[in-house]
């Protein structure tokens, strides 16, 4: 946990795509910016995100959540709306948002809620059936990897001749990106093993993303970014998460 400044922004998260995307935006302002910002990752296990304290800044009781001490210690909740808000307060020279009475801002607006409303619920609850489900339910596994496929069909097909999802010409990096590409990372948690072979332009893009070093620092929000790289440790942190999720914890990631 680091110690937050009077005059900055405190930051509350957890280490799924959800919080990632929010801390990479952050990472990007402080290095464009010099945006100071604190954070606290907050346990799942011990269902911190439901204690009263933090319920009065997120009432939904979900990571992430942000309060802005700049700001008389405004308070904001679900990932997109904190990317728009850091957009508006803080991206003074939109290097990575557009203005808001442009047609290009209006075209991030809908990317950045296909993936808000897409790709988040359907690859959630990929994740869900896929790991973390008492019992395997073909049906349900197979219905949300397709549907996330299919998801990811359209942002391939976006992506033809373009190397982001929103702006003029190929793109400009943006906030519609960073919304997107943290889901799009943990493909694998979900199942989908590769998708260099069926959507090689969203795979051009992710590695692209990815090589930003404020990406890889933002990974590393509240913790080290350290996915399971064997079979074992796949179904060791799976076996934790279902444990939790079984045993009276949060329904939905």
């Amino acid at each position: 946990m680091s110690s937050p400044s009077p005059k900055a922004i405190q930051f509350y998260t957890a280490g799924t795509p959800n919080g990632q995307k929010v801390s990479i935006f952050l990472e990007e302002l402080k290095a464009a910016y010099g945006l100071e910002y604190g954070f606290q990752g907050l346990s799942f296990a011990k269902n911190e995100q439901k204690e009263p304290w933090f319920l009065e800044i997120n009432p939904n009781g979900r990571i992430p959540a942000i309060v802005d001490h700049n700001r008389n210690d405004f308070k904001v909740f679900e990932s997109a709306a904190i990317l728009l808000y850091l957009a508006q307060h803080y991206d003074k020279e939109r290097r990575f948002s557009f203005d808001p009475s442009s047609d290009e801002y209006n075209e991030a607006l809908q990317w950045i809620f296909f993936a808000h409303g897409g790709i988040g619920p359907m690859q959630g609850q990929a994740n869900h059936f896929y790991r973390y489900a008492p019992e395997k339910i073909p049906y349900g596994i197979k219905r949300y990897q397709d549907e996330t496929r299919r998801l990811y069909s359209v942002l391939e097909s976006r992506l033809t001749g373009r190397e982001y999802l929103a702006g003029p010409g190929k793109g400009t990096y943006s906030i519609v990106d960073i919304s997107t590409w943290p889901w799009v990372l943990w493909h694998p948690w979900a199942g989908i093993e590769s998708i260099a072979d069926e959507f090689p332009n969203l795979e051009k893009w992710l590695r692209r993303i990815q090589e930003r070093p404020q990406v890889a620092a933002g990974l590393n929000v509240p913790t080290p970014y350290k996915p399971p790289k064997s079979k074992e440790e796949e179904e060791e942190a799976a076996t934790a998460g279902r444990a939790w999720i079984m045993g009276g914890g949060d329904k939905k990631d």
